[in-house]
């Protein structure tokens, strides 16, 4: 069993660290308190112990199990089930290419006296964040809902550095839109695939997070709920303004590939006036010498001391005059 922590809490303080999942069960109930079970990476055969053990909905183990979907939250029964999906922001190469920003998975159930998180991500550190609970036992005294509220509290930190990065990418991308740098386009590709997943985490995330809010029963609504909702109401604003930044940055970069596929198609567009102008001049000179190079015996001028110089006179003189036309119009 891949066990990260496991612990029984009584009244916000840690009173017992079973060594198994039945032993937690057991003591749980016998004193009154919650459990905080945190698995990492587990099994499916594992999954199913802990939520035969929880008499976790069925569906809610399944959904456990399939790690790809989206962030989400689910009453079954008395308990929650939470998807979250944090961001881990890889280190920058200093090549001022956009680094790939990578999304995890966390799961949580939610009891009326436990919490079984599963994760399969680098991010959040959730024995930090244990640490942190345990060091404020007048949060942790509110149960469940005090551990879920803090994991969404740490999830959504893991977007702040992502959005200052995207912001700092995006500016990039915008000061080499018109130095003509062939990877301006893979520049604007690669921004909008890590907004778009950003979107994907952060959107759905709001109204996980406003559920919550809503959901708590008229139980749990005690003294201490009131601290309990203005710190939800904290995640809140900071998801709903990650949330709406994400989208701010893809109206950019799509107005920056818009501005960058005009600047493409007026250079394609020049390019093509050079070759138009540079065919026609040599097109009217290439004429003449064909003409004049058949050697046709009834053409009195081939019989002239200056017939040939004087159709190479003509040719250079109309390629002149054809250059200086393009030449004023601007397209050469």
């Amino acid at each position: 069993m891949t066990i990260m922590d496991n612990a029984v809490y009584v009244d916000g303080r840690r009173t017992a660290n079973p060594a198994s999942i039945e032993e937690t069960y057991e003591i749980t109930r016998a004193r009154g308190g919650i459990a905080w079970v945190d698995l990492a990476w587990p099994t499916a055969e594992e999954i199913q112990q802990v939520a035969a053990e929880f008499a976790l909905h069925h569906l809610a183990v399944e959904d456990a199990i399939a790690v790809h979907q989206r962030p989400k939250i689910e009453r079954f029964d008395d308990a929650l089930f939470v998807v979250l999906h944090p961001a881990l922001d890889p280190d920058g190469s200093g090549d001022g290419r956009i680094g790939r920003v990578e999304f995890g998975t966390v799961h949580a159930w939610v009891g009326p006296d436990f919490v079984v998180t599963i994760r399969r991500s680098a991010v959040p550190d959730l024995a930090t964040m244990r640490e942190r609970l345990e060091s404020r036992p007048n949060l942790l005294r509110h149960g469940p809902r005090a551990i879920l509220a803090t994991l969404l509290e740490q999830v959504v930190d893991t977007y702040r550095p992502v959005v200052t990065r995207l912001r700092t990418d995006i500016d990039q991308v915008e000061d080499r839109l018109f130095s003509r740098d062939p990877e301006v386009s893979r520049g604007i590709y690669e921004a909008t695939r890590e907004v778009i997943g950003l979107q994907r985490a952060t959107l759905p995330l709001v109204d996980v997070l406003r559920a919550l809010r809503d959901d708590a029963p008229p139980a749990e609504r005690g003294p201490g709920y009131v601290e309990l909702e203005r710190h939800l109401r904290s995640v809140l604003d900071h998801a709903v303004k990650y949330a709406e930044t994400a989208d701010t940055y893809r109206s950019l970069l799509a107005n920056v590939l818009g501005a960058h596929s005009t600047l493409v198609t007026q250079e394609q567009n020049e390019q093509m006036k050079q070759i138009s102008a540079w065919a026609a001049i040599l097109f009217a000179p290439s004429l003449v010498g064909t003409v004049y190079g058949m050697n046709f015996r009834h053409m009195p001028e081939l019989h002239w001391t200056f017939g040939y110089p004087l159709a190479l006179l003509v040719m250079v003189v109309l390629g002149a005059v054809l250059y200086r036309v393009f030449k004023r119009v601007g397209w050469l």
